[in-house]
Order: structure tokens, then C-alpha cells, then sequence
């Protein structure tokens, strides 16, 4: 997939696409849906399939602290993207200019002018430019004045309610990982490289991998039962804790750091997948390093009963 940085670096190849636009936050079925139906029109109009995306969110531009926590990072959404055949990714800086930016001039600058698109696919309830102005109705008026075509996908449903990126965000706050998997399509999980830590896992006696979220808040927020997928490996059994460590360092930026079960593995630099299956415990602060490392051994022992557990019912199914 061809990553586009910013409106400047359109060149007239990109000429000619079609097109939608949105957050795409989890890249959820109903995310999906919508990229079927470009997926189709790209094909059929034998032309590349474009997605338009802000960074930041807009929400996260206004208010960064009050934002919702992102189900994934950016770059987590670029690879569910490619993976589901879209072609190109045109990101756009959002700022001080977009924010005032009509959804006429958004369709004049961007998708006339910018992209030449031929079709232009919206979600059934996505609005854009100032004022959430342009709807589908407004899109299909711009496509007869610019002889361009547009449809909207229709909400996609389970049981009779709309898949939402606001659902899944509750149900992994509610560590509900079966709803999560339900609406996405896939178990959920969170993905870097691993860097250097602090190495305090290490000299605790259980070494962790430690990843940079790069997103500003998460979903997710304790102690659990995870899977990890390396280069090579698959479903590596671990514990994970996802937070803030105040036991160590009081800090507000939070991170992943994954123990490996009955495993040593040198993964700095390394890609890795971590999905989550079960919640142990909320993050909690130590009064000392020691009743940190009794409860991380305890948080092993039940990470090992878990998986017991889990394994002794599939026998029985």
C-alpha cells in the first residue's frame, strides 16, 4: 500500500481514484463493509482504491486528553488496510486550515482538484467539513455538478445493533474480548516494536518486552492473559501489563510490556503481535518493588491456570 504524507505530495498519478474517507479506528466489519464496497468500485471502474485519513483525529486536535483512546495506532492501521487490499492511504495533517475547511472546499480541493475521483464511498452516517456539513446527499449533488458518482454503505449490524467503534472501546473497558472479537472481526490485539526498557523486568527476574503504544490514551488498562505472534513463532502464551507503572515511575504515558512464558527470546527491534484473552487484575501501585515482584509471580501463576483451564475445555469440546 502507497502511503500518501500530506495533500502536497500528490503527484498527477494519483489522478483518477475512487475513494472515502474516515477514521477507520479498529477496522472493525462494519469498517469493512465499506471497504468492500470501494474495493468494488475499484474494480469496476479499474481504478487504484483510496482511503483519506486525518492525523491527528480531529477529536484528538480539540481535545487531546478528553479524546477517545484509540483502538489502534496509526500504523496498526495502515497494516489491517493493506492487508485488506486497499491500494493507497492518503494521510492529512489535521490543523488550523481543516478545521475551517467547508465540506465544499473539501470537495473542490481534494477530491476534484487533488484526486480526480471517479466515486466516492461514505458510510451512512459519516459527516465532514466544518460543521459536519457534507453528508451523503451533499456528496452525491457535488458528483452531477463534477461528473463523478457516490453511495453510501449501509450500517452493518450484530443482533440488531450497529458495529461501532465506540462498542468495541467499551467492551475492551469491560474486558469483554468476545464482544471485541465479534465486532472486529478478529481477536484483538496491539501490535510495535519492541524497544529498550528500563530494564527492571530483567532484574526482577521476569525480563519483559516493552512496546510503545503511539497513540495518546488505551483501550486497555491492567494486567492480562496474552498471546504473542514473532517473526518465526506463534502464539507465544505471556502476561502483559498495559498502563502506567506507578509503582516505578508515576508517569502519564502509557505502555505494553509483555513476559513471555517459559520463554527468553531477544526481541529488541523486533515486530510484534500481542492479542489479548483475559483480564487478571486493574493496575495497581506497590508500596515497594518487593510486593511488586510477589504480585507479578502471582500474576504468572494465574496467567498458567488460565491457559490450563482454556486448554482443558477445548479437550472437552
Amino acid at each position: 500500500m502507497e502511503l500518501i504524507r500530506g495533500l502536497h505530495n500528490l503527484r498527477p498519478r494519483h489522478h483518477g481514484c475512487v475513494a472515502t474517507i474516515g477514521a477507520f479506528d479498529g477496522v472493525h466489519l462494519g469498517h469493512q463493509a465499506v471497504i468492500r464496497h470501494l474495493l468494488e468500485k475499484s474494480a469496476e471502474f479499474s481504478l487504484p482504491a483510496l482511503i483519506i485519513a486525518f492525523e491527528p483525529l480531529p477529536r484528538e486536535y480539540f481535545s487531546p486528553l478528553k479524546a477517545p483512546a484509540r483502538i489502534m495506532s496509526f500504523w496498526e492501521k495502515c497494516r489491517a488496510l493493506e492487508g485488506l487490499g486497499v491500494e493507497r492511504l492518503l494521510r492529512i495533517r489535521f490543523n488550523e486550515q481543516f478545521r475551517g475547511m467547508s465540506a465544499q472546499e473539501f470537495v473542490d480541493n481534494i477530491f476534484v482538484a487533488g484526486l480526480g475521483v471517479r466515486y466516492v464511498v461514505l458510510g451512512d452516517d459519516f459527516r465532514f467539513g466544518a460543521g459536519r456539513e457534507g453528508d451523503t446527499n451533499f456528496i452525491r449533488e457535488q458528483g452531477l455538478r463534477y461528473g463523478f458518482e457516490a453511495g453510501a454503505t449501509s450500517t452493518f449490524e450484530i443482533g440488531g445493533e450497529r458495529v461501532s467503534s465506540t462498542r468495541i472501546r467499551e467492551a475492551l473497558e469491560n474486558a469483554d474480548f468476545e464482544a471485541a472479537e465479534m465486532m472486529l472481526g478478529r481477536p484483538y490485539s496491539m501490535s510495535g516494536r519492541v524497544i529498550y526498557g528500563r530494564q527492571l523486568g530483567r532484574s526482577l527476574g521476569t525480563p519483559t518486552a516493552n512496546i510503545e503504544l503511539r497513540r495518546l490514551r488505551s483501550p486497555l488498562s491492567g494486567v492480562y492473559v496474552v498471546e504473542v505472534s514473532v517473526a518465526g513463532l506463534e502464539r507465544v502464551q505471556g502476561v502483559a501489563n498495559v498502563g502506567v507503572r506507578p509503582t516505578v515511575d508515576d508517569s502519564i504515558k502509557a505502555n505494553l510490556e509483555v513476559h513471555l512464558l517459559d520463554r527468553e527470546l531477544d526481541l529488541y527491534g523486533q515486530y510484534i503481535d500481542v492479542t489479548f484473552r483475559h483480564k487478571l487484575r486493574d493496575e495497581m501501585k506497590f508500596s515497594s518493588i518487593e510486593e511488586l515482584k510477589e504480585n507479578i509471580a502471582r500474576d504468572i501463576g494465574d496467567t498458567r491456570a488460565w491457559f490450563s483451564q482454556a486448554r482443558d475445555s477445548a479437550k472437552e469440546l
